[in-house]
């Protein structure tokens, strides 16, 4: 099984300080730092892009960007996220009827290429072929488009599936994610785990990096003791 990773979502940051947010997430043991690109078409919502992003990284160097690209046409901004910085790409399978070509295109650009799916779409339909080429899965469990919004626990049962059909892989959860759902979330099989208020607006972030980690450590051990 994969390590733990937590990945904050700086979608809930104070973006007039996001490098100073990037590097106080990464002292509190952050290893990656998930950036929500939205282009105001796929969802709609409109967050930030790749200048954003490559401020972000000549500010923070060394730093992982873990971009969720909520974007139509995911294809046509894979140049642009690596230029700016990028290290990995995942886009959404509903943004796109063939991913096999983007997830190449994202390796040739010396990026990880991830691949999501929103509540509605069933783990299924990532295809052995698809999860083979991608290096990350990610199963949404809120709807893309905006921070804040409630655990759907309905979509955890997909992680299960996921994580049975492809033990090494790493596979994200993203949406809602806290102390209070991080359970449900490891014991499903998630290692990479992302969090946007329950870390940004915590008093003390670390203490909840460090328990998110944990829980995730915890569940494999379990699962590895079966």
């Amino acid at each position: 099984m994969p390590r733990a990773i937590i990945s904050p979502s700086v979608l809930a940051s104070d973006f007039g300080q996001l490098t100073a947010e990037c590097k106080r997430m990464i002292k509190g043991g952050a290893e990656w730092l998930h950036m929500d690109v939205m282009d105001g078409h796929f969802v709609p919502n409109i967050t930030m892009g790749a200048p954003v992003l490559a401020c972000v990284s000549k500010g923070v160097p060394g730093i992982f960007m873990d971009c969720h690209m909520m974007v139509s046409q995911p294809e046509k901004w894979v140049d642009d996220i690596a230029d700016a910085g990028g290290s990995l790409y995942c886009f959404h399978l509903e943004a796109t009827t063939d991913p096999l070509p983007i997830i190449d295109h994202i390796h040739q650009r010396n990026m990880k290429a991830g691949v999501a799916i929103s509540p509605d779409t069933p783990s299924t339909a990532i295809t052995d072929e698809i999860a083979n080429a991608a290096d990350m899965l990610l199963v949404m469990t809120v709807y893309p488009g905006r921070g804040g919004q409630k655990f759907l626990e309905r979509c955890v049962p997909k992680v299960a599936e996921l994580r049975a059909r492809f033990p090494d892989k790493d596979i994200e959860v993203d949406g809602g994610v806290g102390p209070k759902t991080i359970d449900v979330c490891a014991d499903a099989g998630s290692n990479v785990i992302v969090a946007g208020t329950a870390i940004f607006g915590a008093p003390e972030p670390e203490k909840v990096i460090s328990l998110l980690k944990s829980t995730v450590d915890k569940a494999q051990a379990k699962a590895a003791a079966k």
